[in-house]
Protein backbone atom coordinates (compact mmCIF):
# COMPACT_ATOMS: atom_id res chain seq x y z
CA UNK A 1 0.00 0.00 0.00
CA UNK A 2 0.95 3.74 -0.65
CA UNK A 3 2.87 5.14 1.99
CA UNK A 4 1.57 8.70 2.84
CA UNK A 5 4.95 10.89 2.79
CA UNK A 6 2.87 14.17 3.89
CA UNK A 7 2.35 13.35 7.58
CA UNK A 8 6.03 13.14 8.32
CA UNK A 9 6.30 16.87 6.99
CA UNK A 10 2.82 17.85 9.04
CA UNK A 11 5.01 16.87 12.08
CA UNK A 12 7.33 19.37 10.85
CA UNK A 13 4.73 22.31 10.06
CA UNK A 14 2.58 21.89 12.90
CA UNK A 15 -0.38 21.16 10.98
CA UNK A 16 -2.73 18.78 12.30
CA UNK A 17 -3.20 15.35 11.10
CA UNK A 18 -6.69 15.36 12.09
CA UNK A 19 -9.52 17.61 12.28
CA UNK A 20 -12.69 17.48 15.39
CA UNK A 21 -14.75 18.17 12.39
CA UNK A 22 -18.06 18.15 14.99
CA UNK A 23 -18.50 21.78 16.36
CA UNK A 24 -20.70 23.07 14.04
CA UNK A 25 -24.00 20.79 12.27
CA UNK A 26 -24.29 22.89 9.79
CA UNK A 27 -22.72 26.25 7.75
CA UNK A 28 -25.65 27.74 8.65
CA UNK A 29 -24.87 27.23 12.05
CA UNK A 30 -21.70 28.33 11.19
CA UNK A 31 -21.95 31.27 9.60
CA UNK A 32 -25.03 32.31 12.01
CA UNK A 33 -22.08 32.43 14.75
CA UNK A 34 -20.26 35.02 12.66
CA UNK A 35 -23.15 37.47 12.56
CA UNK A 36 -23.66 37.59 16.00
CA UNK A 37 -19.76 37.66 16.82
CA UNK A 38 -18.98 40.30 13.96
CA UNK A 39 -22.27 42.13 14.15
CA UNK A 40 -21.09 45.30 13.99
CA UNK A 41 -17.97 45.10 11.09
CA UNK A 42 -18.52 45.58 7.42
CA UNK A 43 -19.10 42.28 5.97
CA UNK A 44 -19.78 42.79 2.18
CA UNK A 45 -18.62 45.85 -0.15
CA UNK A 46 -19.59 47.08 -3.18
CA UNK A 47 -18.97 50.68 -5.02
CA UNK A 48 -20.79 53.30 -2.52
CA UNK A 49 -22.38 50.60 -0.48
CA UNK A 50 -21.70 48.79 3.14
CA UNK A 51 -23.38 46.08 4.37
CA UNK A 52 -22.74 45.34 8.09
CA UNK A 53 -22.79 41.40 9.49
CA UNK A 54 -26.02 42.46 11.37
CA UNK A 55 -27.50 44.09 7.93
CA UNK A 56 -26.52 40.56 6.54
CA UNK A 57 -27.94 38.46 9.39
CA UNK A 58 -31.40 40.64 8.92
CA UNK A 59 -31.53 41.05 5.50
CA UNK A 60 -31.43 37.04 4.99
CA UNK A 61 -33.47 36.46 7.77
CA UNK A 62 -36.16 38.23 5.83
CA UNK A 63 -35.66 36.33 2.69
CA UNK A 64 -35.58 33.01 4.48
CA UNK A 65 -39.09 33.87 6.48
CA UNK A 66 -40.52 35.48 3.32
CA UNK A 67 -39.66 31.75 1.02
CA UNK A 68 -41.42 29.78 4.59
CA UNK A 69 -44.39 31.83 4.66
CA UNK A 70 -45.13 32.76 1.00
CA UNK A 71 -43.65 29.69 -1.26
CA UNK A 72 -43.51 26.50 1.56
CA UNK A 73 -40.44 26.19 1.58
CA UNK A 74 -38.72 23.50 3.30
CA UNK A 75 -35.54 21.26 3.98
CA UNK A 76 -33.95 19.76 0.75
CA UNK A 77 -36.07 21.94 -2.03
CA UNK A 78 -33.79 22.82 -4.55
CA UNK A 79 -33.63 26.64 -5.51
CA UNK A 80 -31.62 28.19 -8.31
CA UNK A 81 -29.57 31.42 -8.00
CA UNK A 82 -28.39 32.81 -11.12
CA UNK A 83 -26.49 36.23 -9.96
CA UNK A 84 -23.23 37.65 -10.21
CA UNK A 85 -20.98 39.17 -7.71
CA UNK A 86 -23.65 41.64 -6.28
CA UNK A 87 -24.27 42.22 -2.87
CA UNK A 88 -27.93 40.04 -3.29
CA UNK A 89 -25.36 36.54 -3.50
CA UNK A 90 -24.84 36.32 -0.55
CA UNK A 91 -28.05 38.45 1.24
CA UNK A 92 -29.93 35.60 -0.94
CA UNK A 93 -27.95 32.80 -0.39
CA UNK A 94 -28.22 32.77 3.39
CA UNK A 95 -31.70 33.41 3.39
CA UNK A 96 -31.73 30.05 0.84
CA UNK A 97 -29.47 28.03 3.20
CA UNK A 98 -31.78 29.57 6.41
CA UNK A 99 -34.76 28.35 4.97
CA UNK A 100 -33.21 24.88 5.19
CA UNK A 101 -33.21 24.55 1.08
CA UNK A 102 -30.34 23.71 -1.39
CA UNK A 103 -28.33 26.12 -3.66
CA UNK A 104 -28.06 25.37 -7.35
CA UNK A 105 -25.47 27.19 -8.73
CA UNK A 106 -25.82 28.79 -12.06
CA UNK A 107 -23.78 31.19 -13.75
CA UNK A 108 -25.92 33.99 -15.27
CA UNK A 109 -24.03 33.76 -18.71
CA UNK A 110 -25.32 30.37 -19.22
CA UNK A 111 -27.37 30.12 -22.49
CA UNK A 112 -30.71 29.22 -22.57
CA UNK A 113 -29.68 25.36 -23.82
CA UNK A 114 -27.28 25.12 -20.60
CA UNK A 115 -29.72 27.04 -18.28
CA UNK A 116 -32.89 24.78 -19.62
CA UNK A 117 -30.62 21.37 -18.52
CA UNK A 118 -29.97 22.50 -15.11
CA UNK A 119 -32.80 24.10 -14.05
CA UNK A 120 -34.50 20.45 -15.12
CA UNK A 121 -32.43 18.20 -14.10
CA UNK A 122 -31.83 19.73 -10.35
CA UNK A 123 -36.16 20.11 -10.26
CA UNK A 124 -35.92 23.29 -9.39
CA UNK A 125 -39.55 25.04 -8.97
CA UNK A 126 -37.92 28.71 -7.74
CA UNK A 127 -34.86 31.04 -9.31
CA UNK A 128 -33.52 33.64 -8.14
CA UNK A 129 -32.15 35.75 -11.03
CA UNK A 130 -29.71 38.38 -12.14
CA UNK A 131 -32.19 41.03 -14.05
CA UNK A 132 -29.50 41.18 -16.59
CA UNK A 133 -29.97 37.39 -17.36
CA UNK A 134 -33.91 37.48 -17.04
CA UNK A 135 -34.21 37.40 -21.03
CA UNK A 136 -32.16 34.20 -21.38
CA UNK A 137 -34.37 32.72 -18.59
CA UNK A 138 -37.70 33.94 -20.29
CA UNK A 139 -36.48 31.59 -23.47
CA UNK A 140 -36.54 28.56 -21.52
CA UNK A 141 -39.29 28.75 -18.59
CA UNK A 142 -42.13 26.74 -19.87
CA UNK A 143 -40.03 23.97 -20.57
CA UNK A 144 -38.56 24.01 -16.64
CA UNK A 145 -39.98 23.03 -13.23
CA UNK A 146 -39.71 27.38 -12.43
CA UNK A 147 -42.92 28.46 -11.19
CA UNK A 148 -41.55 31.58 -8.91
CA UNK A 149 -38.92 33.83 -10.04
CA UNK A 150 -37.13 36.70 -7.67
CA UNK A 151 -35.56 38.89 -9.77
CA UNK A 152 -31.91 40.76 -8.17
CA UNK A 153 -30.17 43.92 -9.53
CA UNK A 154 -26.81 45.11 -7.88
CA UNK A 155 -29.08 47.45 -5.79
CA UNK A 156 -31.67 45.38 -4.56
CA UNK A 157 -30.17 44.52 -1.41
CA UNK A 158 -29.08 47.40 -0.44
CA UNK A 159 -32.32 49.26 1.25
CA UNK A 160 -32.66 51.63 -1.71
CA UNK A 161 -36.00 52.82 -2.51
CA UNK A 162 -36.56 52.10 -5.79
CA UNK A 163 -39.31 51.39 -7.97
CA UNK A 164 -40.37 47.79 -8.06
CA UNK A 165 -40.23 45.69 -11.20
CA UNK A 166 -43.33 45.40 -14.22
CA UNK A 167 -43.92 42.22 -14.71
CA UNK A 168 -47.03 42.81 -16.33
CA UNK A 169 -45.65 41.25 -20.26
CA UNK A 170 -43.61 38.29 -18.94
CA UNK A 171 -46.37 37.33 -16.69
CA UNK A 172 -48.76 37.34 -19.52
CA UNK A 173 -46.49 35.02 -21.46
CA UNK A 174 -46.18 32.78 -18.51
CA UNK A 175 -49.31 32.59 -16.50
CA UNK A 176 -48.35 29.61 -14.32
CA UNK A 177 -44.89 31.46 -12.97
CA UNK A 178 -45.05 34.10 -10.09
CA UNK A 179 -43.02 37.02 -10.40
CA UNK A 180 -41.17 39.03 -7.63
CA UNK A 181 -38.45 41.19 -6.82
CA UNK A 182 -35.65 40.69 -4.15
CA UNK A 183 -36.88 43.96 -2.55
CA UNK A 184 -40.57 42.69 -2.06
CA UNK A 185 -38.86 39.37 0.25
CA UNK A 186 -36.94 42.14 2.41
CA UNK A 187 -40.05 44.35 2.52
CA UNK A 188 -42.59 41.97 3.55
CA UNK A 189 -40.18 38.92 5.35
CA UNK A 190 -38.90 41.77 7.61
CA UNK A 191 -42.43 41.69 9.18
CA UNK A 192 -42.46 37.68 9.02
CA UNK A 193 -40.84 35.06 11.37
CA UNK A 194 -38.41 33.21 10.37
CA UNK A 195 -38.68 29.66 11.42
CA UNK A 196 -35.66 27.67 12.48
CA UNK A 197 -34.53 24.43 10.89
CA UNK A 198 -33.26 21.32 11.82
CA UNK A 199 -29.71 20.72 9.71
CA UNK A 200 -27.86 17.91 10.30
CA UNK A 201 -24.18 17.58 8.58
CA UNK A 202 -25.75 14.93 5.77
CA UNK A 203 -28.46 17.11 4.43
CA UNK A 204 -27.89 18.84 0.74
CA UNK A 205 -26.44 22.81 0.78
CA UNK A 206 -25.14 23.06 -2.57
CA UNK A 207 -25.86 21.31 -6.31
CA UNK A 208 -22.35 22.39 -7.94
CA UNK A 209 -22.85 21.52 -11.14
CA UNK A 210 -19.95 20.19 -13.76
CA UNK A 211 -19.28 19.17 -16.73
CA UNK A 212 -20.19 15.39 -18.13
CA UNK A 213 -19.07 13.06 -20.57
CA UNK A 214 -22.18 12.94 -22.76
CA UNK A 215 -21.99 17.23 -22.87
CA UNK A 216 -24.45 17.34 -20.35
CA UNK A 217 -23.38 18.76 -17.08
CA UNK A 218 -23.78 17.30 -13.06
CA UNK A 219 -24.62 18.34 -10.02
CA UNK A 220 -22.13 17.66 -7.39
CA UNK A 221 -24.15 16.51 -4.19
CA UNK A 222 -22.64 18.65 -1.47
CA UNK A 223 -23.53 18.40 1.99
CA UNK A 224 -23.36 20.46 5.04
CA UNK A 225 -20.47 18.36 6.32
CA UNK A 226 -18.24 18.73 3.16
CA UNK A 227 -18.39 22.62 2.93
CA UNK A 228 -18.34 22.66 7.36
CA UNK A 229 -14.86 20.03 7.22
CA UNK A 230 -13.52 21.85 4.13
CA UNK A 231 -14.03 25.40 5.77
CA UNK A 232 -12.03 24.01 8.92
CA UNK A 233 -9.20 21.67 6.90
CA UNK A 234 -8.34 25.15 5.14
CA UNK A 235 -8.21 26.79 8.40
CA UNK A 236 -5.85 24.14 9.55
CA UNK A 237 -3.30 24.30 6.88
CA UNK A 238 -3.63 28.55 7.00
CA UNK A 239 -3.66 28.88 10.55
CA UNK A 240 -0.62 30.89 10.68
CA UNK A 241 -2.15 33.81 7.99
CA UNK A 242 -5.77 33.92 9.40
CA UNK A 243 -6.70 36.88 11.56
CA UNK A 244 -10.10 36.44 12.86
CA UNK A 245 -11.84 40.34 12.39
CA UNK A 246 -9.08 41.63 10.75
CA UNK A 247 -9.24 40.33 7.31
CA UNK A 248 -9.95 42.10 4.13
CA UNK A 249 -10.84 40.54 1.38
CA UNK A 250 -11.08 41.19 -2.72
CA UNK A 251 -13.56 38.64 -4.58
CA UNK A 252 -13.55 39.06 -8.14
CA UNK A 253 -14.02 35.39 -9.14
CA UNK A 254 -17.48 34.32 -9.35
CA UNK A 255 -19.34 33.48 -6.43
CA UNK A 256 -21.09 30.81 -8.06
CA UNK A 257 -18.09 28.95 -8.72
CA UNK A 258 -17.44 26.40 -5.92
CA UNK A 259 -13.53 28.04 -4.91
CA UNK A 260 -14.77 31.72 -4.55
CA UNK A 261 -18.35 30.56 -2.81
CA UNK A 262 -16.61 28.50 -0.58
CA UNK A 263 -12.92 30.21 0.17
CA UNK A 264 -13.70 33.73 0.05
CA UNK A 265 -17.58 33.88 0.79
CA UNK A 266 -17.35 30.56 3.45
CA UNK A 267 -14.48 30.78 4.96
CA UNK A 268 -13.79 34.20 5.21
CA UNK A 269 -17.05 35.57 6.08
CA UNK A 270 -16.52 33.11 9.18
CA UNK A 271 -13.69 34.94 10.70
CA UNK A 272 -15.50 38.32 9.99
CA UNK A 273 -13.65 39.17 6.91
CA UNK A 274 -14.86 41.97 4.96
CA UNK A 275 -15.31 41.47 1.46
CA UNK A 276 -15.02 43.49 -1.54
CA UNK A 277 -17.23 42.16 -4.01
CA UNK A 278 -15.74 42.83 -7.80
CA UNK A 279 -19.08 42.21 -10.38
CA UNK A 280 -16.88 42.57 -13.57
CA UNK A 281 -13.06 41.95 -13.35
CA UNK A 282 -13.05 42.43 -16.89
CA UNK A 283 -13.10 45.90 -16.38
CA UNK A 284 -9.80 46.30 -15.36
CA UNK A 285 -9.63 49.99 -14.54
CA UNK A 286 -12.34 49.40 -12.17
CA UNK A 287 -10.67 46.43 -10.78
CA UNK A 288 -7.53 48.52 -9.83
CA UNK A 289 -9.64 51.29 -8.37
CA UNK A 290 -11.36 48.99 -6.04
CA UNK A 291 -8.17 47.30 -4.72
CA UNK A 292 -7.11 50.89 -4.31
CA UNK A 293 -9.84 51.30 -2.06
CA UNK A 294 -10.04 48.02 -0.22
CA UNK A 295 -6.12 47.31 0.36
CA UNK A 296 -6.89 43.79 0.89
CA UNK A 297 -5.07 41.43 3.38
CA UNK A 298 -6.26 38.43 1.42
CA UNK A 299 -6.65 37.70 -2.22
CA UNK A 300 -8.07 34.58 -4.37
CA UNK A 301 -7.62 34.07 -7.80
CA UNK A 302 -6.62 31.84 -11.07
CA UNK A 303 -3.43 32.80 -13.19
CA UNK A 304 -4.95 34.32 -15.92
CA UNK A 305 -6.48 36.92 -13.28
CA UNK A 306 -3.40 37.18 -11.45
CA UNK A 307 -1.44 38.32 -14.83
CA UNK A 308 -4.32 40.51 -16.10
CA UNK A 309 -3.58 42.56 -12.94
CA UNK A 310 0.61 41.91 -13.13
CA UNK A 311 0.54 43.09 -16.73
CA UNK A 312 -2.16 46.41 -15.69
CA UNK A 313 -0.35 49.54 -16.17
CA UNK A 314 -1.94 51.22 -12.79
CA UNK A 315 -1.21 48.18 -10.68
CA UNK A 316 1.80 50.43 -9.60
CA UNK A 317 -0.72 52.85 -7.88
CA UNK A 318 -2.56 50.26 -5.79
CA UNK A 319 -1.01 49.75 -2.19
CA UNK A 320 -0.42 46.03 -1.24
CA UNK A 321 1.46 46.90 2.44
CA UNK A 322 -1.05 44.59 3.83
CA UNK A 323 -1.12 41.82 1.68
CA UNK A 324 0.10 38.71 3.69
CA UNK A 325 -1.70 35.80 2.00
CA UNK A 326 -2.72 34.92 -2.30
CA UNK A 327 -4.23 32.21 -3.42
CA UNK A 328 -4.34 30.30 -6.49
CA UNK A 329 -5.95 27.76 -7.61
CA UNK A 330 -8.74 26.37 -10.27
CA UNK A 331 -6.02 26.34 -12.74
CA UNK A 332 -2.49 25.84 -12.75
CA UNK A 333 -0.25 29.04 -11.42
CA UNK A 334 2.55 29.53 -13.66
CA UNK A 335 5.84 30.09 -11.68
CA UNK A 336 6.70 33.13 -13.60
CA UNK A 337 3.38 34.71 -12.88
CA UNK A 338 3.90 34.29 -9.12
CA UNK A 339 7.19 35.93 -9.83
CA UNK A 340 5.40 38.87 -11.14
CA UNK A 341 2.98 39.27 -8.23
CA UNK A 342 5.47 38.90 -6.05
CA UNK A 343 7.22 41.52 -7.53
CA UNK A 344 4.70 43.82 -7.52
CA UNK A 345 3.11 42.33 -3.87
CA UNK A 346 5.72 41.17 -1.80
CA UNK A 347 3.75 37.84 -1.93
CA UNK A 348 4.00 34.89 -3.87
CA UNK A 349 0.86 33.07 -5.24
CA UNK A 350 0.03 29.77 -2.69
CA UNK A 351 -1.13 27.14 -4.86
CA UNK A 352 -4.28 24.78 -4.34
CA UNK A 353 -5.81 21.74 -5.75
CA UNK A 354 -9.31 20.65 -5.86
CA UNK A 355 -12.84 20.02 -7.73
CA UNK A 356 -16.47 21.02 -7.58
CA UNK A 357 -17.08 17.29 -6.23
CA UNK A 358 -14.18 17.74 -3.12
CA UNK A 359 -16.08 20.84 -1.93
CA UNK A 360 -13.85 21.91 -3.37
CA UNK A 361 -10.03 21.87 -1.58
CA UNK A 362 -8.16 18.32 -1.49
CA UNK A 363 -4.66 20.36 -1.34
CA UNK A 364 -2.90 23.15 -0.49
CA UNK A 365 0.68 24.58 0.13
CA UNK A 366 0.57 25.75 3.72
CA UNK A 367 1.90 28.80 5.61
CA UNK A 368 4.85 27.21 6.37
CA UNK A 369 6.09 27.49 2.81
CA UNK A 370 8.14 30.82 2.47
CA UNK A 371 8.64 30.53 -2.03
CA UNK A 372 6.49 28.90 -5.11
CA UNK A 373 6.92 25.35 -4.94
CA UNK A 374 5.69 24.63 -8.33
CA UNK A 375 2.95 21.83 -6.66
CA UNK A 376 -0.46 22.16 -5.42
CA UNK A 377 0.85 21.73 -1.90
CA UNK A 378 0.07 18.48 0.51
CA UNK A 379 -3.30 16.91 1.10
CA UNK A 380 -5.50 19.04 3.57
CA UNK A 381 -5.67 17.03 6.84
CA UNK A 382 -8.29 14.70 7.22
CA UNK A 383 -7.68 13.94 3.48
CA UNK A 384 -6.65 10.49 1.82
CA UNK A 385 -4.83 10.68 -1.60
CA UNK A 386 -3.70 7.68 -3.59
CA UNK A 387 -2.46 7.57 -6.98
CA UNK A 388 -3.81 4.60 -8.56
CA UNK A 389 -2.13 2.57 -12.20
CA UNK A 390 -4.67 1.84 -14.96
CA UNK A 391 -5.40 -1.69 -12.97
CA UNK A 392 -6.39 0.63 -9.76
CA UNK A 393 -3.24 -0.27 -7.66
CA UNK A 394 -0.67 2.02 -6.32
CA UNK A 395 2.00 3.55 -7.88
CA UNK A 396 5.36 3.40 -5.98
CA UNK A 397 6.64 7.31 -4.26
CA UNK A 398 7.55 9.31 -6.93
CA UNK A 399 5.91 7.75 -9.96
CA UNK A 400 2.46 9.06 -11.92
CA UNK A 401 -1.04 7.88 -10.70
CA UNK A 402 -4.38 9.51 -11.12
CA UNK A 403 -5.59 11.21 -8.43
CA UNK A 404 -8.14 9.53 -6.23
CA UNK A 405 -9.50 10.54 -2.73
CA UNK A 406 -11.36 10.28 0.22
CA UNK A 407 -12.22 13.26 3.19
CA UNK A 408 -14.81 14.67 4.61
CA UNK A 409 -14.76 17.21 1.65
CA UNK A 410 -15.98 14.72 -0.80
CA UNK A 411 -19.06 14.77 -2.36
CA UNK A 412 -22.14 12.14 -1.16
CA UNK A 413 -22.26 11.70 -5.31
CA UNK A 414 -23.73 13.25 -8.20
CA UNK A 415 -27.75 14.11 -8.48
CA UNK A 416 -29.65 11.54 -9.33
CA UNK A 417 -26.68 9.57 -11.90
CA UNK A 418 -26.66 5.93 -10.38
CA UNK A 419 -24.22 5.04 -13.23
CA UNK A 420 -21.65 8.15 -13.23
CA UNK A 421 -21.29 7.46 -9.04
CA UNK A 422 -20.62 3.87 -9.60
CA UNK A 423 -17.65 4.87 -12.32
CA UNK A 424 -16.71 7.97 -10.30
CA UNK A 425 -15.45 5.73 -7.29
CA UNK A 426 -13.14 2.99 -6.51
CA UNK A 427 -14.43 -0.35 -4.92
CA UNK A 428 -13.00 1.09 -1.66
CA UNK A 429 -14.70 4.40 -1.92
CA UNK A 430 -12.09 6.43 -3.50
CA UNK A 431 -12.98 9.39 -5.49
CA UNK A 432 -11.58 8.85 -8.97
CA UNK A 433 -10.54 12.96 -10.01
CA UNK A 434 -9.14 12.40 -13.21
CA UNK A 435 -6.23 14.26 -12.90
CA UNK A 436 -2.92 12.36 -13.16
CA UNK A 437 -0.06 13.24 -10.08
CA UNK A 438 3.06 12.46 -8.66
CA UNK A 439 3.74 13.04 -4.41
CA UNK A 440 7.31 13.78 -4.09
CA UNK A 441 9.07 12.93 -0.85
CA UNK A 442 7.80 15.27 0.98
CA UNK A 443 3.99 14.93 0.26
CA UNK A 444 3.84 18.02 -1.96
CA UNK A 445 1.49 16.75 -4.71
CA UNK A 446 2.32 17.95 -8.51
CA UNK A 447 -0.32 17.49 -11.10
CA UNK A 448 1.07 16.25 -14.14
CA UNK A 449 -1.64 15.62 -17.08
CA UNK A 450 -5.28 14.78 -17.31
CA UNK A 451 -6.48 11.10 -17.58
CA UNK A 452 -9.99 12.68 -18.71
CA UNK A 453 -9.86 15.31 -21.95
CA UNK A 454 -11.36 18.17 -20.15
CA UNK A 455 -10.13 21.37 -20.64
CA UNK A 456 -9.63 24.26 -17.87
CA UNK A 457 -10.05 27.81 -19.44
CA UNK A 458 -9.12 30.11 -16.55
CA UNK A 459 -10.18 27.67 -14.12
CA UNK A 460 -13.24 27.21 -15.69
CA UNK A 461 -13.99 22.93 -16.90
CA UNK A 462 -14.87 22.85 -20.36
CA UNK A 463 -15.51 19.29 -21.44
CA UNK A 464 -14.63 18.33 -25.42
CA UNK A 465 -18.01 16.06 -25.56
CA UNK A 466 -20.57 19.14 -24.65
CA UNK A 467 -18.47 21.68 -27.32
CA UNK A 468 -18.14 18.80 -30.11
CA UNK A 469 -22.40 18.24 -29.69
CA UNK A 470 -22.53 21.99 -30.09
CA UNK A 471 -20.61 21.98 -33.23
CA UNK A 472 -21.52 18.86 -35.26
CA UNK A 473 -25.32 20.81 -35.27
CA UNK A 474 -23.57 24.05 -37.12
CA UNK A 475 -24.62 23.69 -40.64
CA UNK A 476 -22.12 22.08 -42.70
CA UNK A 477 -20.15 20.17 -40.35
CA UNK A 478 -19.28 16.76 -41.16
CA UNK A 479 -17.38 15.74 -38.14
CA UNK A 480 -15.16 17.57 -36.01
CA UNK A 481 -12.87 16.81 -32.57
CA UNK A 482 -12.47 19.28 -29.82
CA UNK A 483 -8.80 19.46 -27.20
CA UNK A 484 -7.07 21.80 -25.08
CA UNK A 485 -4.09 23.58 -26.93
CA UNK A 486 -1.29 25.84 -24.28
CA UNK A 487 -2.64 29.52 -24.39
CA UNK A 488 -0.43 32.47 -22.41
CA UNK A 489 -3.76 33.79 -20.97
CA UNK A 490 -5.95 31.49 -19.71
CA UNK A 491 -3.66 28.82 -19.45
CA UNK A 492 -5.51 26.60 -22.44
CA UNK A 493 -7.99 27.69 -24.79
CA UNK A 494 -10.16 25.32 -26.69
CA UNK A 495 -9.79 24.45 -30.28
CA UNK A 496 -12.41 22.54 -32.73
CA UNK A 497 -10.85 20.56 -35.42
CA UNK A 498 -13.12 20.10 -38.51
CA UNK A 499 -14.41 18.49 -41.27
CA UNK A 500 -16.53 19.51 -43.89
CA UNK A 501 -19.74 18.34 -45.36
CA UNK A 502 -18.49 18.50 -49.20
CA UNK A 503 -19.57 21.61 -50.86
CA UNK A 504 -20.26 23.41 -47.54
CA UNK A 505 -19.52 26.86 -47.31
CA UNK A 506 -17.93 27.56 -43.71
CA UNK A 507 -15.29 29.72 -42.00
CA UNK A 508 -13.67 30.18 -38.89
CA UNK A 509 -15.98 33.14 -37.87
CA UNK A 510 -19.52 31.38 -38.88
CA UNK A 511 -18.58 28.46 -36.66
CA UNK A 512 -17.72 30.96 -33.53
CA UNK A 513 -20.81 32.81 -34.24
CA UNK A 514 -22.73 29.74 -34.54
CA UNK A 515 -21.19 28.54 -30.96
CA UNK A 516 -21.89 31.77 -28.80
CA UNK A 517 -25.46 31.22 -29.58
CA UNK A 518 -25.44 27.49 -27.73
CA UNK A 519 -22.52 28.55 -25.29
CA UNK A 520 -21.11 30.71 -22.58
CA UNK A 521 -18.10 32.36 -23.76
CA UNK A 522 -15.15 30.56 -21.80
CA UNK A 523 -16.45 27.50 -23.71
CA UNK A 524 -16.32 28.65 -27.55
CA UNK A 525 -13.13 27.68 -29.84
CA UNK A 526 -10.64 30.08 -29.43
CA UNK A 527 -9.32 28.32 -32.17
CA UNK A 528 -10.72 26.54 -35.19
CA UNK A 529 -9.29 24.54 -37.57
CA UNK A 530 -10.10 22.56 -40.81
CA UNK A 531 -8.88 19.46 -41.93
CA UNK A 532 -9.59 16.75 -44.43
CA UNK A 533 -10.04 14.09 -42.04
CA UNK A 534 -9.51 13.21 -38.25
CA UNK A 535 -7.16 10.56 -37.02
CA UNK A 536 -8.93 8.22 -35.50
CA UNK A 537 -8.47 4.69 -34.30
CA UNK A 538 -9.38 1.02 -35.83
CA UNK A 539 -12.31 0.97 -34.43
CA UNK A 540 -12.98 4.41 -35.63
CA UNK A 541 -12.81 6.20 -32.15
CA UNK A 542 -11.03 10.01 -33.04
CA UNK A 543 -7.81 10.48 -31.73
CA UNK A 544 -7.93 13.39 -29.48
CA UNK A 545 -4.23 12.93 -28.12
CA UNK A 546 -3.07 12.93 -31.66
CA UNK A 547 -4.53 16.19 -32.70
CA UNK A 548 -3.09 17.56 -29.34
CA UNK A 549 0.42 16.25 -30.43
CA UNK A 550 0.40 17.82 -33.55
CA UNK A 551 -0.70 21.28 -32.02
Amino acid sequence: MQTRPWLATYQSTGVPADIDFQPCASIVEMLDQAMLEFAARPAFQVPGHTLSYRDVDQRSSAVAAWLQARLGVSKGMRIGVMLPNIAAFPVACLGILRAGAVQVNINPLYTPRELEHQLADAGCEIIVVFDGAVATLLQVLGKTPVRTVITANADDALGLDLAPQAWAQASALHPEVQFHGLRELLSAGGHMQRRPVDLRGDDLIFLQYTGGTTGLSKGAALSHYNLVANTQQFKAITAGVLRPGEEVVVTALPLYHIFALMVNFIVYFSVGAENWLVTNPRDMDGFIDILKVARPTVFVGVNTLYAGLAMHPRIGEVDFSRLRFSAGGGAAVVRVISDRWQAITGQFIREGYGLSETSPVLSFNPQSMQSFSGSTGLPLPGTDIVLLDEQDQPVALGESGEICAKGPQVMRGYWQQPQANAAAFTRDGYFRTGDVGVFDEAGFLKIVDRKKDMIIVSGFNVFPNEVEAVVSQCPGVAECACVGVPDERTGEAVKIVIVKRPGAVLTAESVASYCRSAMTAYKIPRRIEFVDALPKSAVGKILRRDLRDKT
